[in-house]
């Protein structure tokens, strides 16, 4: 809850740019006004999880571009694959940043049964 504050709070003196004391009373009442949002938590595991393939892609990223500025890709593919059981919204949303983070591949639609429908590019076709 206090983190939820305090993080609105903050957006709101950013946002402003303003540190007098008038602004910040006006942050706090809207702070507490705001509606709370109640999702249900991630577990730390599966986010530090995340975390962790998001820092591994970034290289993967740089490697993915200069290979197709000197070696250029000719085919495209559309595939589906298979989001993980029990994906809350903000772990789906970082599944598709974590697909469309690298430059070979994009999330073109989230299915809401369970799928992503994923646009990737490839050097020469699959047999």
């Amino acid at each position: 809850m206090i983190g939820h504050f305090i993080l609105r709070l903050s957006i709101w003196l950013l946002l402003t740019a303003n540190g007098s004391i008038e602004n910040i009373i006006i942050g706090v009442a809207i702070a507490i006004l705001l509606p709370r949002s109640y999702t249900s938590p991630e577990s730390l595991k599966d986010l530090l999880r995340i975390l962790g393939k998001i820092i591994v892609a970034i290289p993967i990223a740089y490697l993915e571009a200069f290979e197709l500025i000197f070696r250029p890709h000719n085919y495209e593919d559309v595939v589906m694959e298979r989001v993980l059981a029990g994906r809350t919204p903000r772990l789906v949303f970082l599944d598709v940043f974590l697909i469309t983070f690298t430059p070979k591949t994009i999330v073109l639609k989230y299915h809401e049964r369970g799928w992503y429908e994923v646009h990737l590019v490839r050097r020469r076709l699959n047999p």
